[in-house]
């Protein structure tokens, strides 16, 4: 079997190596000949540059990748196509879901899977998890993946991870920004909520746009929103069946009231599936976060939080938790200036230091001008090494409490990795 992927972002790097470790034949493209290739699991290959660097072209014995044009002889020849989830709904996406050559269209047993939906702003991969560890106690198969955002390896290896592993429930961690890919590619049986936050606005616009489509998303299907979310009224009226979640009542081992609804997440969905009481409960005094997702770590006299929170609302909600000395906050992409916002929660709550470290990107003297232009009168640090960063955490390790997080899953995993090994040996 040859497939073609088209678009090497996230999504369609993940796709590449899906493929290739299942034993298909690629093609791969992008129009853009200086997209990163880090993160793609390509064998030795021969290179051609044609044109003074304008194409390039990488030759391997089940690959072939094209840079700056696209091959559609190579595409035709393909016998299933793997696109980026940003290209559904323009004119080429509609014109394969009409031959029906994508992925999700060729390779089908997923759709006959039990499908369990997790989407919102924030919470998404916690409550996955949650739910996948509550499922399993309960001696359920589950197969669990999505969104490659979150950690897991992307929605195209889901499907194919599907088709060759024999499971009773399939969990499916949704981006928001792919809300309508997702739909037509799995067939939902169930969605979970967790919020509707302040984040990819360069993506929905406005809140109202994201909200219409959470309502296709919604359309005919079992949902659970939280008692008090916004627009619930415009999600009934699209859903089957809505149910209601509340904040967990008893304790976890998370940090904050949002895990609080997580938890409440998990449990409305597993008791629905008819899981016992004490399979949840215990399952959940059990549960530990989730690598790269917050936690608390104590270095000396301090409490260090740790884990992401790439917008404004995710770094608002922990912030009302605690009243942190210093904040480290990790900055965005180039091209995701909308996320530096968070600087203005953190410029709001005025901490006595906040240090900038590069976090997808380095964006430092952007950080700087947002924080002088919000009028923050606090210290402002910028560092860019890991060294520089625990160094600092021991300097302030004396106080109260410190935060870590922002933009950056991966450099905030090493940061997280670091201060759980030092808290373990100060603690032994």
């Amino acid at each position: 079997m040859k497939a073609a992927v088209i678009g090497l972002g996230v999504e369609g790097k993940k796709a590449v190596n899906s493929l290739l470790k299942h034993g298909w034949e690629v093609y791969a493209t992008d129009l853009n000949i200086n997209v990163d290739l880090a993160g793609l699991n390509l064998p030795l290959l021969s290179m051609d540059v044609i044109d003074e660097n304008q194409t390039i072209s990488f030759v391997g014995e089940k690959i072939i990748v094209d840079l700056g044009f696209t091959n559609s002889y190579a595409i035709d020849e393909c016998d299933a196509i793997a696109i980026s989830p940003s290209m559904f709904g323009g004119a080429f996406a509609t014109r394969l879901l009409e031959d029906g050559e994508l992925l999700s269209d060729v390779v089908t047993k997923h759709k006959d899977i039990f499908t369990i939906g997790i989407t919102g702003t924030n919470g998404k991969t916690t409550t996955v998890h949650m739910i996948k560890e509550i499922l399993e106690n309960a001696g359920k198969k589950v197969l669990v993946g999505g969104n490659g955002g979150g950690g897991f390896s992307g929605y195209y290896d889901l499907i194919l991870e599907a088709n060759e592993f024999d499971c009773d429930i399939l969990l499916v961690e949704v981006c928001d920004m792919t809300l309508d890919f997702a739909k037509y590619c799995f067939d939902f049986d169930m969605i979970g909520l967790t919020n509707i936050g302040n984040d990819h606005m360069d993506v929905h616009k406005t809140i109202a746009n994201y909200k219409n489509s959470l309502v296709r998303f919604f359309e005919g299907k079992t949902i659970f929103t939280a008692f008090n979310q916004d627009f619930n009224a415009d999600f009934k009226e699209a859903a089957s069946k809505s149910i209601p979640y509340f904040e967990y009542q008893d304790e976890i081992h998370l940090v904050g009231k949002f895990n609080l609804l997580n938890a409440g997440l998990a449990t409305a969905i597993t008791r629905e599936l008819k899981v016992p009481k004490d399979v949840v409960r215990s399952t959940l005094s059990n549960f530990k976060a989730v690598e790269g997702r917050l936690d608390v770590y104590k270095i000396n006299n301090a409490d260090v939080y740790v884990g992401k929170t790439d917008n404004s609302d995710a770094l608002a909600s922990v912030l009302a938790e605690k009243d942190f000395y210093a904040l480290f906050i990790g900055t965005p992409r180039h091209n995701e200036i909308h996320r530096l916002d968070i600087l203005d929660v953190a410029a709001k709550y005025n901490p006595e230091v906040i240090v900038l470290f590069p976090g997808l990107d380095d964006t430092l003297d952007l950080a700087i001008y947002r924080l002088n232009s919000l009028g923050y009168m606090g210290n402002i640090i910028t560092v860019s090494t890991l060294d520089e960063i625990i160094e600092l955490v021991a300097e302030y390790s004396h106080e109260e409490a410190i935060f870590i997080g922002g933009n950056g899953q991966d450099r905030i995993i090493e940061i997280q990795e670091r201060i759980k090994l030092i808290s373990e040996k100060l603690r032994n």
